[in-house]
């Protein structure tokens, strides 16, 4: 169950982030903002994945 939740997460996370920079008009995929987003976006879905986790578990 926790990788799972942590999994998807991390995929959603990942791609709203790179998704971002489209919506200010940078629709370069592989920008420097778009690689960045992306890894905060997943590091954020990761944790949030972890907490929804350890929250169904209890």
């Amino acid at each position: 169950m926790y990788k799972l939740l942590i999994g998807f997460g991390a995929l959603v996370g990942g791609i709203a982030g790179a998704y971002v920079p489209a919506l200010w008009g940078d629709n370069d995929l592989f920008s420097g903002m778009s690689i960045l987003l992306s890894t905060v976006g997943g590091i954020v879905g990761i944790i949030l994945g972890y907490k929804l986790a350890k929250r169904i578990s209890e």
